[in-house]
């Protein structure tokens, strides 16, 4: 019997997934692949919110935010940072030879409007990267009102990282105004790792064609001019497609709304749960995110022991924390193909564990 993953991703992934990765194997330039690329198109726009095209890359999530600071940046970077994923988007920034700002808030808080609206009141910066709900503190920062503060500033590109949030809750990008958002498969979507999508205004490629090396690999203009052939720059992932085509269809099945009440549901449970058993939330109240709770160790529980006897006994396993503060929190997801009956499961074998360790 397999092990269920409770982390924040890669997460689950269903039968009927992996199924759908198994069609037989078509040429990346051939009509058939263009008709798959094409049947995506409208049910993931929906999904972002948007009119614009939405690009397929064969690589993670970071391939395609590198790429897009690489491709926008003219004069300077203000990275918002408040988890390691979000502070990590600095040292990408800087090893791209770009020049970069923090906006740094402690772990735990949230990117806050005021503070973004007065770090842009400067005039030094001309993109804005942002984690929507960064994973590694289970922080959702405000986005819909952080968008009001970018849109006060035209010449200003707003790149938002929605790896752990797309799918899960709503996203409007074209409502309020992102010029650039990017996700990964392996998370709510729950699709395997390798596969990173991502949306671009008619603002952020007028910005990109005025670019000098731009790269191939990430070129946002590269994205664009294949999109309008109904193709990707490169050889895509054409498995990892087949299963998002997959998906798609699932989630649409389902209904957006349907999705967001689901996770919200289940997030709440997560959050009962952390009361009920004496512990903390490591995120500020009022900026937790719906796909997955991160839990202060407040009562100084031997993580380690604790996951061991829930993957050996119950198989399935829980985050024991990332980066600076591992050890000192944990994480469980409710995001992707989670409903009522597998949260509880997970929930009643982790009381059970505790029971014992502590």
């Amino acid at each position: 019997m397999s092990v269920k993953l409770f982390i924040p991703g890669p997460i689950a992934v269903s039968e009927k997934t992996y199924k759908a990765m198994a069609r037989p194997m078509i040429g990346h330039r051939s009509p058939d692949f263009v008709e798959l690329y094409k049947s995506v198109q409208p049910g993931l726009q929906q999904m972002f919110g948007t009119k614009n095209p939405v690009y397929l890359s064969t690589s993670s999530a970071w391939g395609v935010m590198e790429g897009s600071v690489n491709n926008l940046c003219r004069k300077k970077v203000l990275n918002c940072m408040c988890g390691a994923f979000s502070d990590k988007w600095n040292d990408v920034s800087l090893r791209n030879g770009l020049e970069a700002e923090k906006l740094q808030v402690e772990w735990g808080k949230p990117i806050r409007p005021e503070a973004l609206d007065q770090a842009l009141s400067s005039g030094e910066f001309d993109v804005v990267t942002l984690v929507h709900n960064e994973t590694s503190t289970g922080v959702m920062s405000p986005l819909p009102q952080l968008a009001e503060v970018l849109n006060k500033y035209p010449d200003v590109i707003s790149v938002v990282d929605t790896v752990s949030s797309f799918s899960a809750v709503p996203m409007l990008k074209d409502d309020w105004g992102i010029d650039v958002i990017v996700t990964g498969s392996q998370k709510a979507l729950a699709l395997p790792p390798g596969l990173s999508l991502m949306t671009v205004s008619d603002r952020a490629l007028n910005r990109a064609d005025q670019m000098n090396n731009r790269g191939y690999y990430f070129d946002l203009i590269e994205f664009q001019k294949n999109h309008e052939k109904g193709m990707t720059p490169s050889t895509p992932n054409i498995p990892l497609i087949y299963a998002l085509q997959e998906k798609v269809e699932e989630v649409l099945k389902e209904g957006l709304e349907n999705r967001y009440k689901r996770h919200e549901s289940l997030n709440a449970m997560v959050h009962e749960w952390v009361k009920s058993n004496g512990f903390n939330f490591f995120a500020e109240e009022g900026f937790r995110s719906k796909s997955l709770t991160c839990v202060a160790n407040s009562r100084a529980i031997d993580l380690p022991a604790l996951n061991k006897i829930l993957k050996e006994e119950f198989k399935m396993v829980i985050d024991g924390g990332y980066g600076k503060i591992k050890g000192k929190s944990f994480r469980i997801s409710n995001m992707g193909d989670e409903n009522e009956q597998t949260m509880t499961e997970l929930l009643n074998n982790l009381t059970a564990v505790l029971a014992r360790i502590a």
